[in-house]
């Protein structure tokens, strides 16, 4: 289909999307360039495909709707709906999320536990949105490989205790070294980027670790220091 009206429906649909309200009502998001939809694919997850030069997607637009429907600065030359990626249940190792805000480490984060086999994500309630434009570019497709269960922390980690996964916060005063930890059953939890973790999920920790580091430098962006956790947990 030949679309050509910034007014038309199909238009005003693709570009709700960028509310989160609408997202979260139609289970749907919307994806740019070849690579995100590429890997959506593989997934089976592509509902529909907008283009402004391929005449074999399902709508063939002008660039001034991809510009109007475009999250980014530089719009892509193809775009795809697709549907929010299921979860699947818990096995292997996991990290825990609680109060992460900035979409760019969440995606960071996201990458690396694929790189170093992480295979799931709690992602606390209060974090941000698994589906921001930003978080989705930041994965580099890699969200769609991995299991993402959104969560009340204080409600869920108790169920995973029950699982036999230990409880893992971040202390960089009190923290033990991370490369002492006894890495079987691992639930790794980290906490907001101004904060850290809150009072509550604290309490629900079984132990807490640290990473060695010059003591010129007081901490670690997020998303650094969840990469740097992940691979000392997988590689010993």
């Amino acid at each position: 289909m030949n679309i050509t009206s910034l007014q038309n429906e199909h238009v005003k649909y693709w570009n709700s999307l960028k509310e989160k309200k609408v997202r979260d009502k139609e289970r749907r998001f919307f994806i740019e360039g070849d690579h995100l939809i590429s890997e959506a694919r593989k997934q089976n997850l592509v509902l529909e495909t907008i283009s402004t030069v391929d005449e074999s997607a399902d709508f063939l637009v002008t660039k001034e709707i991809m510009k109007k429907i475009s999250s980014q600065a530089t719009i892509s030359e193809n775009a795809a709906v697709v549907r929010f990626i299921p979860e699947d249940k818990i096995s292997g190792n996991i990290i825990v999320l609680d109060g992460i805000q900035d979409p760019g480490n969440l995606g960071t984060i996201i990458r690396s536990c694929i790189a170093f086999g992480f295979t799931n994500i709690i992602l606390g309630d209060t974090s941000v949105d698994l589906y921001n434009p930003k978080v989705i570019r930041a994965t580099e497709g890699m969200i769609f490989h991995i299991n993402v269960l959104r969560r009340n922390l204080l409600d869920f980690l108790p169920t995973l205790k029950g699982m036999n996964y230990k409880m893992v916060g971040t202390d960089v005063a009190s923290g033990k070294d991370i490369r002492k930890l006894k890495k079987e059953n691992i639930a790794l939890v980290l906490g907001n980027e101004g904060n850290g973790i809150s009072e509550n999920v604290k309490n629900l920790c079984d132990e807490f670790v640290n990473i060695k580091m010059s003591s010129n430098c007081e901490s670690l962006n997020v998303g650094v220091a969840a990469s740097i956790l992940m691979y000392e947990v997988s590689y010993e």
